[in-house]
């Protein structure tokens, strides 16, 4: 008889852990986590490939001392990089143009332009998204979650002398990115990118 209370109490208490830990699982799933559905996991394949694309976004820059809001178009194609700011005024038509070798910088209310050859320039852009795509695949250290609406995926650049997050948001259901936000070592945001208009190719 002793034996059968044993194994019965052993029994009781695997069913409920199995219990607890299916709960937990649930609850996880339902709120965000690292698990991923074949939808969501053609989506995560799709932006991890992406090698060209042209988008409309907002920044916010925020330092200790200032915080500066610009509006520019980036495009990369064809190994090329070419970004115009749109706002504010003041730089209103600089463009930045990089073919993986030489910088190019324009600046067409001046009708000026300047080339540095042999520039490592996009490797450390942090506002690119094919930056952010390259440190995703390249990183140890990153994590995605997914939501009902969201993929988001988070990498650390711990080679980054500030130790910087970055954390991309794609929404499900146009399978675009919506917004980047990088932030420091105490994960305070500083740099806010909002994806306005974004066309993949």
């Amino acid at each position: 008889m002793k034996i059968n209370k044993k194994i019965l109490i052993a029994i009781i208490i695997a069913i409920i852990i199995l219990i607890i830990s299916t709960i937990i699982y649930y609850k996880f799933a339902k709120n965000g986590n690292t698990t991923i559905n074949e939808s969501d996991e053609q989506i995560l394949q799709d932006i991890l490939n992406i090698s060209s694309y042209s988008a409309k976004i907002e920044i916010e820059i925020t330092s200790n001392k200032n915080n500066n809001k610009y509006i520019i178009k980036q495009e990369v194609q064809n190994g090329t990089s070419r970004q115009e700011v749109i706002e504010p005024e003041n730089i209103q038509g600089l463009v930045t143009e990089y073919d993986g070798k030489n910088l190019k910088i324009k600046n067409s209310k001046l009708n000026l332009t300047t080339i540095y050859e042999d520039y490592e320039y996009i490797a450390e852009n942090k506002l690119w998204l094919n930056s952010f795509i390259e440190e995703y695949k390249n990183s140890s250290n990153k994590n995605m979650k997914t939501s009902e609406n969201e993929i988001i995926l988070e990498t650390q650049n711990v080679e980054d002398k500030y130790n910087t997050y970055k954390t991309l948001y794609i929404d499900k259901k146009t399978k675009k990115p919506t917004k980047m936000v990088i932030s420091d070592i105490n994960k305070k945001d500083t740099v806010y990118i909002l994806y306005n208009e974004i066309k993949i190719s």
